[in-house]
């Protein structure tokens, strides 16, 4: 019995001095995902890349100089130039800008519209949510791609059409939406609410949001790196961004494929620029999902973090107290 005041001291010194959910996170993915970090600081450099790009890139994106064109890496060009002498590491600094407004907006459009659909209905269920999920069945059913080049051919290419028809069409895939409420539906505070008489929207956006918020942030982090990977996509075929705006997609297409042969970074660096960030982004998503997800041995909340040190401590404290009496 003298433990037990010990332990309840140990967990009340441990509750005062608990750091904030967000530097917990931090803190977390440096120590136990180092995978995680490293996708964190590509992501970083592509953010500072794509904010400061005015103030990064040596030359104007557009600055041609037909003295140097499809030079080789050197001390003036570091990345060498293209066909028409321009820059690639000015190109490639502004493309990440491109792929920074395409990826995030991208992704929040179709996490919010995704999150309204899928979520909404599968909360409340019936004949709504069945109706709902076989029009997304059937939709689902053609192809991506197919859908993308046809709109896109329709409105013409441009940013602001991009990010719209990247976001509806993605958002309206919200299957994986639609499975986190199934996960917290039957759960016992829903029931209360649905008791006291709570309404249908309140329980909705006050319970049931805050609570598939970690899946979907987790469904966010992954879904910017496919965003990215569909405008380059898009711009690789020619109904992208249009030229001479600098799209690491169209930079593998057109030049990048006539003077593959001549000037092998033209479609080099754009391409490996691409696959770093697409490598980052999923990394990061990974180590999100492993410390956010309370299911899996790393997430934070009631199921890891303070909590596993709380029950270590408790069953310890439990063993030395049966010792003691024995």
């Amino acid at each position: 019995m003298a433990e037990t005041p010990r332990v309840i001291s140990a967990e009340t010194r441990e509750e005062r001095k608990r750091r904030p959910f967000l530097v917990e996170l931090f803190v977390r993915l440096i120590k136990e995902k180092p995978l995680g970090t490293v996708g964190g600081v590509i992501v970083l450099i592509l953010l500072l890349a794509g904010i400061f790009s005015d103030l990064l890139a040596p030359y104007g994106f557009n600055e041609i100089n037909l003295a140097d064109r499809l030079s080789a890496p050197s001390g003036k060009y570091l990345l060498g130039t293209d066909n028409l002498g321009r820059d690639m590491l000015t190109r490639i600094i502004y493309g990440a800008r491109i792929s920074v407004i395409v990826g995030l907006s991208v992704t929040t459009l179709d996490t919010i519209l995704g999150a309204l659909i899928g979520c909404g209905t599968g909360y409340l269920g019936g004949k709504v949510d069945l109706l709902v999920q076989r029009i997304v069945d059937a939709f689902m059913c053609i192809p991506q791609l197919f859908v993308l080049l046809t709109v896109m051919s329709l409105t013409g290419p441009g940013i602001v059409q991009i990010i719209l028809v990247l976001g509806i069409v993605r958002g309206v895939k919200c299957r994986t939406h639609r499975s986190l409420v199934f996960a917290i539906k039957e759960n016992m505070y829903l029931q209360a609410a649905q008791a006291i008489g709570a309404s249908a929207p309140r329980i909705f956006f006050r319970h049931v949001l805050p609570n598939v918020l970690p899946g979907l942030i987790i469904i966010y982090t992954v879904g910017v790196g496919s965003a990215i990977l569909s405008e380059s996509t898009l711009s690789f075929l020619g109904f992208g961004i249009p030229p001479p705006f600098p799209s690491w997609g169209g930079m593998l297409s057109g030049p990048g494929r006539q003077y593959m042969l001549m000037a092998p970074w033209m479609a080099l660096w754009p391409g490996l620029a691409l696959s770093l960030v697409v490598y980052g982004i999923n990394m990061l998503g990974d180590g999100m999902r492993d410390l956010l997800d309370p299911r899996l041995r790393g997430g934070l909340g009631r199921y890891g973090g303070v909590e596993k040190k709380r029950a270590k401590r408790a069953a310890e404290a439990g063993v030395t107290s049966a010792t003691a009496q024995k």
